[in-house]
Parts: C-alpha cells; structure tokens; sequence
C-alpha cells in the first residue's frame, strides 16, 4: 500500500504535468467540445424528418370501372377512375412538400379460391378533371377542394407544403388507360382494396391501405360530371354514356 510520501509525490507529479501542459489540455478540451456538439447535430438533423399521414375523409371517395366502347382483339375495352378525398397531416419534425400521389389496387384477376395474392396495379399519373366535385345538400352545392388541381370554382389549391403539425385535405383524382379483361379492381365484401403512397419532396414514401366503395358511373356523375371524361376529352372521344345522353 502505497505511503503518504509517496501519495504527496505522485500528487506533486500530477500538479507539475497539468501546469506544463495546460495550454495543450485546454486545446484538446476545445476540440472535443466542437467534435461532441458536431456530432450531436447531426443526429439531432437526421432525427429531424416530415412523418405524413393517409387517412380518408367523407365524401368523394370511390371507385368506377366503365367501358369505352372500343374492343381491343374482340374484348371489350373499359377504363378505370378513382377519385379520393384525403386528408394529410405532417406529424413528423420537419416541414416538406407533397410531390406526387399514387394509387394501387389488386386487379380481378385472381379467383375467390386461389391462395396467392397477385401484384398491385398502379396509376401513377394523377388526372386533371374539368369540374369539381360536389354534392347537393339540401338547397345548396358543396364543392371539394382539390389537393393538387387548381378548383374550376375558386382558382385554388391546397397547401401542399407542411410544417409539422399541420394538415391539409383535397381531392385526387385518378382515370385508368384502355384496359380490357380482368385488369379492374377486384372487389370484396369490404369493398375495393387500395394502397395509396405519398411521395415528399425529400423523396421519402408514405403509404397506407383503405377500402373504398365500387359504383357505377352515374353514381360517380353525382359527385362530378365530368368523371371519367378526361382521357376520352383528350382522344376526342364520346364515351356510350355520354352517346346515350345525347340521344
């Protein structure tokens, strides 16, 4: 054990190497400190990130599957629209933008009995739709707001650009290419199953699942007259409804 000499000793060792090198221990403490509060930043930056949420809310959310009256090799040719009401809150720590929406569902393809699953089929490109959607509450129409299209009533949009905590809400609009066979989405007791993924500016992927109620296009003319028009606006085309309508 060592001796109370030999404690004052190594006591008076220490005191003269701190005195002789405080100038370094100083320099080597500034340093660290930087390095510490560096590094503590950037993990403090990395933790900072947009978190987006999906949800669905009331009103103009379904989807509808309508011929053309086209046949593509002697099968009919019909088209697909989804219209979603969404609703997205940034609950994460950093604001970021909505950069693109796509929606994906499972086609009919696979038989009540087959055991596997088939892969999702996506529409990425949103559509532009000549009205708004609306609905007839008593006397007076309700518009809905677009989420990303400019509405034909106000000329506006909604914010796309959120800071954390806040949320914004809008209509998106989706119309299927030609398309013919089982390629529509298959439908179940609990509805038609969909996956919709956000992208944010940042690149970063939020998604969610819903189901979504099928109806017919008259029903879907409800809540917009033009529902289902756009690529057959852009072909030039009348689609037999519309033929019908006419008539």
């Amino acid at each position: 054990m060592p001796t109370f000499s030999a404690l004052v000793g190594i006591y008076d060792i220490g005191s003269k190497w701190l005195n002789e090198n405080q100038g370094v221990l100083s320099v080597t403490l500034f340093l660290t400190t930087l390095l510490l509060g560096w590094v503590s930043g950037i993990f403090s930056a990395l933790r900072r990130r947009p978190n987006f949420t999906i949800r669905l809310t009331p009103g103009p959310t379904f989807c509808c599957t309508f011929e053309t009256g086209a046949e593509h090799k002697g099968h009919p040719v019909h088209r697909t629209g989804i219209a979603l009401y969404l609703h997205v809150a940034n609950i994460g720590s950093a604001p970021s933008s909505i950069e693109s929406i796509s929606v994906g569902y499972r086609n009919a393809m696979r038989p009540p009995w087959w055991p596997f699953r088939t892969g999702w089929v996506w529409l990425t490109d949103q559509m532009a739709i000549i009205h708004d959607f609306q609905s007839k509450i008593g006397e007076n129409i309700k518009f809905y707001p677009f989420l990303v299209q400019r509405s034909m009533i106000s000329g506006k949009a909604a914010n796309t650009y959120l800071k954390p905590g806040q949320s914004t809400n809008g209509v998106v609009y989706f119309e299927q290419l030609d398309s013919w066979g089982s390629l529509f989405p298959r439908e179940t007791a609990k509805g038609v199953r969909i996956k919709v993924i956000l992208t944010d500016v940042l690149g970063r992927s939020h998604s969610t699942k819903f189901y979504i109620e099928a109806v017919n296009l008259e029903t879907a003319r409800e809540y917009n007259p033009s529902f289902g028009k756009t690529i057959a606006e852009l072909n030039h085309e009348t689609l037999p409804h519309d033929r019908e309508d006419v008539s």
